[in-house]
C-alpha cells in the first residue's frame, strides 16, 4: 500500500521505520504548497495538511484515504472525498488539551491585566493594580462544544463559572451547566463575561460574530478565537474595538495568515495575538502519531470508516 507522507509532520527515522513494518510504501514532499512533480495515481492514502490546497485532489486516481494533520475539515475538498467515497481522518483530540490551556491562560492575563506589570518590570516599576478580576461567578459561553470546546470547559468549572455550551446541537457533558443550538446565541451573549470561540468554519460559521453579534455582548467582555481567523469579521471587530468594546481579546488564528502588518489590532492594547500556536505542546507529536497508526491499520485492514 503506497502513502504520500508531508511536511506538516516531522517524522523521526524511529516512526518512518513503524510504518514501514506496517507494510506501507512510502513517498515524501516536504512542502505542500509546491505542484508534486511525480506520478501520484498509485498512491493509497495520504497524510498531509494543506495538500490539496495546491495539489489537484483528482490526479490521486486510487485514493482511499486521507488523514489530515488538523483538527479542522476546510482546507480539503469535502463533496469530492465524499463522491469518491475516501476515507477521512481529522486529528481528534490531538490538539484539545493544550488549546484549552492557552485559553484558559489568555482569559487569566486578562483579568490578572498580565500586560500591566510585564511592562513595569520592563521599566523596574513598582506599583499595585487594585482592579484585578477573579473567574468565580462568572459566566463562559463556548460556542463550539467538540473536543476542544469541552476541554476549555473542563479546565474553566475549576474555577467557579458558570458554563454554557453552544453548537448545531445540544450535548450534555458534566462541564457545562446547560448546552443551546446556534439559533440560540444571540440571548447568551448578553449575560456572558467571557465568549470562547471553538467552533468548526464552515458556510454556516463564516462571519458569525460579526457587529451584529459584538452588538449583543457585553462592552466589558471577553473573546477569545482559538477556532479559525474567519470565524470572526475582522473588520467588524477593529471597528468595536475602537469605540471602546472589550476588556479584552485573545486570538490565536486570523482569517489571512500572517496577519498583515498593517493591521490595526496589532497595536490595540486590548488585544493579545499569538501565530496560531496554541495547540502546539510537547505531547502532540505522540499524540499525532498514535492517530495516524491507528487510523491507518484501520484503512489497511480494510475498515472505510468516515471521521
Amino acid at each position: 500500500m503506497k502513502i504520500l507522507l508531508t511536511g506538516a509532520i516531522d517524522y523521526t527515522d524511529s516512526q518512518l521505520k513503524v510504518l514501514r513494518d506496517m507494510g506501507f510504501d512510502i513517498k515524501f514532499v516536504q512542502d505542500e504548497r509546491k505542484t508534486i512533480d511525480f506520478d501520484v495515481s498509485d498512491i493509497d492514502a495520504v497524510v498531509c495538511n494543506g495538500l490539496f490546497l495546491y495539489n489537484d485532489i483528482k490526479k490521486f486516481t486510487n485514493l482511499k484515504h486521507i488523514q489530515l494533520t488538523s483538527a479542522g475539515l476546510d482546507r480539503v475538498p469535502l463533496d469530492y472525498i465524499k463522491d469518491n467515497n475516501i476515507s477521512l481522518y481529522n486529528a481528534k483530540d490531538v490538539y484539545s488539551i493544550p488549546m484549552a490551556e492557552w485559553a484558559v491562560l489568555k482569559i487569566l492575563e486578562i483579568y490578572k491585566s498580565s500586560n500591566f506589570f510585564r511592562k513595569n518590570q520592563e521599566k523596574r516599576v513598582w506599583e499595585k493594580k487594585r482592579d484585578l478580576l477573579e473567574l468565580t461567578d462568572k459566566v463562559v459561553t463556548i460556542v463550539g462544544c467538540g473536543s476542544v470546546g469541552l476541554e476549555v470547559a473542563k479546565r474553566l468549572k475549576a474555577f467557579g463559572v458558570t458554563v454554557y455550551g453552544v453548537g448545531r446541537r445540544k450535548i450534555e457533558s458534566p462541564y457545562l451547566d446547560n448546552s443551546f443550538i446556534l439559533d440560540e446565541l444571540d440571548k447568551l451573549l448578553g449575560m456572558s463575561d467571557i465568549v470562547v470561540l471553538s467552533i468548526a468554519l464552515t458556510e454556516e460559521t463564516k462571519y458569525l460574530f460579526d457587529k451584529s453579534k459584538f452588538d449583543f455582548m457585553k462592552d466589558d467582555a471577553v473573546l477569545v478565537n482559538i477556532s479559525r481567523g474567519a470565524v470572526i469579521k475582522e473588520s467588524d471587530l477593529e471597528e468595536v474595538l475602537d469605540e471602546g468594546k472589550f476588556m479584552g481579546v485573545a486570538l490565536d488564528v486570523m482569517e489571512c495568515e500572517p496577519l498583515k502588518r498593517e493591521s490595526k489590532l496589532w497595536t490595540n492594547n486590548k488585544v493579545i495575538i499569538t501565530p496560531h500556536n496554541s495547540f502546539i505542546s510537547d505531547k502532540c507529536k505522540g499524540r499525532l502519531f498514535k492517530v495516524i497508526c491507528n487510523n491507518l491499520y484501520k484503512v489497511k485492514e480494510g475498515e472505510m470508516i468516515n471521521a
